[in-house]
């Protein structure tokens, strides 16, 4: 598994093979390299998740949304015991399993 920041596309950079993207990251314009998906097509408006400058997943906002979320709870640190949260730790930690777990398993299942 690795850490993927979500964005969104804003358009396609001309030139550069067709591989640049640029992609609205929390408001902020990035370019990323879309090289490693050579068989999707990238539109603006389309989701994909980020990894050190490329993309590695075409994803949907409900996708974008579970990645977020995941950076949000791994923000929280290590010792959940102490996170302001009303839920008990054992269902923070489901929920970590379970942002966490499902996306190991969509990305086996892609062969990756």
């Amino acid at each position: 598994m690795c850490l993927g920041i979500p964005g969104q596309v804003v358009g396609m950079i001309d030139g550069y093979g067709d591989q640049l993207a640029l992609v609205d990251v929390a408001g902020e314009h990035r370019r990323v390299n879309v090289g490693m998906l050579p068989e999707e097509t990238f539109r603006p408006g389309d989701w994909v998740i980020i990894h050190m400058g490329f993309v590695v997943e075409k994803t949907d906002a409900a996708g974008a949304e579970a990645a977020l979320h995941g950076l949000e709870l791994m923000g929280r640190g290590r010792d959940i015991e102490d996170v302001d949260d009303d839920r008990p730790a054992a269902d923070l930690r489901r929920e970590w399993a379970d942002v966490f777990g499902g996306a190991r398993q969509d990305h086996q299942h892609r062969g990756a």
